[in-house]
Order: C-alpha cells, then structure tokens, then sequence
C-alpha cells in the first residue's frame, strides 16, 4: 500500500490497515487514528483492512477519518489514483475481489520476507469474523509463490514465512488439489539459494503427509510449529467448531518432536471462551504444559458482532483476564525451560538486530558481539537472559 501510494503520487497520508480478530484490536486502532490525526493534521487519514471491511460505518463516522477503503480495493494501483483525485470509493463489504496477490520486492525494517500462499477461510469457527474481511479461501498459484520468494532471495532476504488466513488449506481450490506440503517442496527445490523457509499458524487438523515427511528431512524447513490451537479442552472445541481434538494434539506434538528433537512449538490460545469452567481452562494448562508450548499467543476472548459465541452464556471479564494471565505464565516457564536446553549447543541464527537473533526453532538471542542485519551467523549457546538466550558468535 505504501508503494502504491507513493506510485499514485498521493502525498501526505497516513494508511492505517485495521485488525477485527478482537474488539481489542478495533480499540487500539481507533485509537491509532486519533493519534494520527493529532501527529498529522494535514494528512489524508485513509482507513482500510478487516475491521474497515466489516463495519466500516463506525470509522465513517469519526471525525478523524477522511476515507475508508474495502478490503478488495486497498492493493489496486486504480484506488491510489481515486484518493488522490478525491474520486468517490467503495468502501467496504465487497470482498469478491480479493482473489489476487500482490508481490512484495521487500520488508521495511525487517529481517525475515513473507510471501502470502492462501487468503480467506472456508471454516466457521464460532468466534471468529475473519471470512466477513477476507471471503472464502483462495490459494494463489505455485509460479506466482515461487517468483515471489526467488524475487526476495535476490534482494538479500536469507528467511521467509508462507502467510496466510489458513495455509493448511492450501492448494483445495487448484487443480489436483496440491497441498501445503506441495507447494514448500515445489518452493524450496525452485529457489535453492533459500536457506530458511518457516510456516506461519497451521490448523492441527488439516497438516497434510507432505507435509510430515518434509518436517522429518528437510533441513531448510525451519523445526518451528506454531499451531492454531485456542482450547485444549474437548468440550471447548466443539463449541467452537475446531476440527482437532485435544487428543489430536498431544499426537502431533509427539509425532514431531520425535522426528526433530529440536523442534520449538508455538500456539494461538483463547482463554475464557464462552462456557468454558474452571476444569476446562485446567485442561488447556495441562496440554500446553504437557506439550511444552514455549511460544505462546494468549488472548482473553473477545466477543464479535454477529458469531455464535458471542450469543453462548459469557464468561466474566476478569476471569478470562485471569485465565490469560496463568496461560502467560506458564508459556514464559515453558519458554525458560526451552532455553535452558539449548545451553552448550551450536546453531545457525537469522540476526534481527546487531545484537538479537533467531534460531531455527524460533527463540531469540541476544549476541554477546553485534553481527551483520539479516545474515545468518553460526552462535554458542552460552546461557540464558530472562526469557532470551546468550549466544557466542563462532568465529
């Protein structure tokens, strides 16, 4: 959107591109273009992304904002020009065109590209509005994938992430079918130059034999999962319509930690979903603490307009924040334990910073001498730092 701007010759503006996964999110951006207005009184405040897409009324109506723009219409050179031109939008609801992606040369600040496989969902979780903002899942096309990602290998990017609403499903909208693990094997043997490929959140229940068999052998394909897991109770799921069981979990986590011992999980949980008891919330502590996710993304449940959960009996507010807290907890003890078993070991990290990396499996170092912005530099583990690791650049 950035380039696109400056492509149009748009001038001074502000592009704020909004998040609806929770109320909290629709908040925090408000309250971003409050603030921009006040940084900015003479720019053009434009509004766009999933909560603009789907209730775009409520940002029409502040005072701060002068356009909101849909989520098809915010990637196409044409609605650069009609800003700048004052031309008439449409600015929300219609999500028939986003069915194309738009390749990106590079990250601003950033280390590690991203390359977006897939867009929308095709599933109805009970909590979740994202299919109101994106539509219905859409893969993009292998070609595409692969010159994106041999574009960004060029331009110097020595990692990438496959993005999208729900890369598991990739490829069951092409022909034949491909899968994710399709497509990452297609990826790397295309763009050999790539080092280090990750895989952005992945529903337990949809990651595909390819899949498995490049996690076992593939090197390049970094030991890192990070799972959509948002309950660890049974009774929870179903609620929430999740295609995994606990049980489906546990597996997993077993499966993959035997075929690469140094494998970091990650998770996305939801606490205090509507229904769920004090027992409920114990069994999500069990299987994060039995499966040792370390990377853990908590967030207290948000009601959204026009769900099935939000009409279920709710649970108090200082109660999910309650839940959250103890699920946050226990990730950072998770992560310290994570950490300390990488003491004394040799890896290769992706240098974020002068003085910060990442490993393969997704924990953050801090080096004890500064290396190279986005070169991937062999390290000792020598300790740990809170909730960091110490690392020795080898030379």
């Amino acid at each position: 959107m950035r380039r696109r701007a400056a492509e149009a010759g748009l001038g001074e503006a502000v592009i704020i591109n909004t998040c609806a996964v929770t109320g909290e999110a629709e908040r925090q951006a408000r309250q971003a273009i409050r603030k921009a207005r006040r940084e900015n009184p003479g720019a053009l405040i434009i509004v766009t992304g999933c909560a603009a897409n789907i209730n775009p009324e409520q940002f029409e109506a502040m005072p701060e904002v002068d356009r909101v723009v849909g989520n098809a219409a915010k990637m196409m050179p044409e609605t650069f020009t009609s800003l700048r031109d004052g031309k008439p939008l449409s600015c929300g609801g219609d999500i028939s065109g986003l069915h194309a992606a738009v390749p990106v040369p590079g990250f601003e600040g950033r280390s590690r590209a991203f390359v977006q496989v897939q867009n929308g969902c095709d599933h109805r979780c009970t909590f979740c509005v994202i299919p109101y903002g994106r539509g219905p899942s859409r893969s993009f096309p292998a070609d595409l994938v692969i010159r994106q990602a041999a574009e960004l290998v060029g331009n110097g990017y020595a990692e990438i992430s496959l993005t999208g609403v729900d890369i598991a499903s990739y490829g069951t909208d092409l022909p034949g079918r491909p899968g994710l693990g399709a497509i990452v094997r297609r990826l790397l043997d295309a763009v050999p130059r790539l080092g280090r490929l990750r895989l952005s959140s992945l529903d337990p229940a949809a990651i595909d034999e390819d899949l498995w068999r490049l996690i076992a052998g593939e090197p390049r394909l970094m030991p890192h999962l990070h799972l959509s897991l948002q309950s660890g109770d049974a009774m929870v799921l179903k609620r929430m319509k999740r295609r995994h069981s606990p049980e489906d979990v546990f597996r997993l986590c077993e499966r993959a930690r035997k075929m690469r011992p140094d494998i970091g999980f990650g998770a996305d949980v939801i606490a205090g979903f509507p229904t769920e008891t004090d027992a409920m919330h114990a069994n999500t502590m069990r299987l994060v603490k039995e499966c040792g996710i370390a990377f853990l993304h908590v967030f207290p449940y948000s009601a959204r307009k026009g769900t099935p959960a939000a009409l279920m009996p709710q649970v108090p507010g200082r109660k999910r924040r309650e839940r959250a807290r103890e699920l946050r907890m226990l990730g950072e003890e998770n992560l310290r334990r994570h950490l300390d078993s990488l003491i004394g070991r040799r890896m290769e990290v992706l240098v974020e910073k002068p003085n910060l990396g990442r490993t393969p499996c997704f924990a953050e170092v801090r080096l004890l001498s500064p290396a190279p912005v986005g070169s991937v530099t062999a390290i000792e583990c020598v300790g740990r730092e809170g909730l960091r690791a110490l690392g020795k650049v080898v030379v």
